[in-house]
C-alpha cells in the first residue's frame, strides 16, 4: 500500500464527470480501485472521476455505447448505468439513478484510518479571490483537496508567491502558488485543510446547486 494520496476526483454538482480538457492526462494516479461489470464480465478498474450523475473509469474494456454497466466502488457502493463514451483505456458510465455525493464522501472518509483521514480531491466551480501583498485577484476555484487547490484566472500572482485563497463559507489556510500553466495555477497549502470543515461547505454547494425546493 502506498502513502501517496489518491487523485480520484469527486465532482460536486449536477455535472457529468467527463474529461473536459487535457488536465486529466496529467493525473497519473494512484486512483481509487473499483470494478466494472459489462455483459456479465466483471473486471478490475480504477475510478478517475465520479459525480452524482456518472463515473469515468480507467479500463481496457471496449463496450458498445449504450451497453448496460455496473460499477462497484472501493466503499462497496454499486451504481448501475449505461456506457456513454469510450476512449483509450477509459470509458464513461452515466448512472440510471443519481447517487448521493455527500454519502459517498462520508463513506470514503470512514473507510480510512481515523488518524489518517484526508479529503479526496473535489472538482468544483465557484468564485475565489486570491490575496497577495494586499492585492486581490478574482478567479475560479476548479478543484480542492486537503493539501491544495487549482484555480483559473486571467490575472494571477507570479509563481512562488505566498497567497491566501478567500472562498465564501470556507476557511482555507495560506499557501504558495507553486505552478502556472496559462490561466490555470496550483496552490500548495502550508497546513492541511481538515475534512470536518470541507464537508459542511460541500453540503452547502450541493444544496445551492440543487436550487430551492418546489
Amino acid at each position: 500500500m502506498t502513502d501517496t494520496p489518491s487523485v480520484t476526483t469527486v465532482v460536486v454538482g449536477d455535472r457529468l464527470p467527463w474529461p473536459d480538457d487535457s488536465w486529466a492526462a496529467d493525473q497519473r494516479g494512484p486512483f481509487d480501485p473499483g470494478s466494472i461489470t459489462v455483459s456479465g464480465s466483471r473486471q478490475q478498474c480504477v475510478i478517475r472521476k465520479i459525480s452524482a450523475l456518472g463515473v469515468t473509469v480507467g479500463s481496457k474494456l471496449q463496450p458498445a455505447l449504450g451497453e448496460c454497466a455496473s460499477v462497484e466502488l472501493v466503499t462497496g457502493q454499486r451504481a448501475a448505468g449505461k456506457v456513454a463514451w469510450t476512449g483509450r483505456d477509459e470509458l464513461g458510465v452515466r448512472f440510471d439513478t443519481s447517487i448521493d455525493v455527500i454519502a459517498l464522501l462520508n463513506r470514503k472518509l470512514v473507510s480510512q484510518a481515523r488518524e489518517r483521514r484526508t479529503m479526496p480531491r473535489l472538482e468544483v466551480r465557484c468564485p475565489v479571490h486570491v490575496k497577495c501583498s494586499g492585492q486581490f485577484w478574482p478567479a475560479v476555484l476548479r478543484n480542492i483537496s486537503s493539501r491544495g487547490l487549482q484555480i483559473e484566472g486571467s490575472e494571477l500572482p507570479a509563481g512562488g508567491a505566498y497567497v491566501s485563497a478567500v472562498v465564501d463559507g470556507l476557511n482555507i489556510p495560506a499557501g504558495e502558488l507553486v505552478w502556472k500553466r496559462g490561466a490555470i495555477a496550483g496552490i500548495e497549502l502550508f497546513e492541511e485543510l481538515s475534512w470536518t470543515s470541507i464537508i459542511p461547505w460541500v453540503r452547502g454547494l450541493v444544496k445551492q446547486d440543487s436550487g430551492p425546493a418546489h
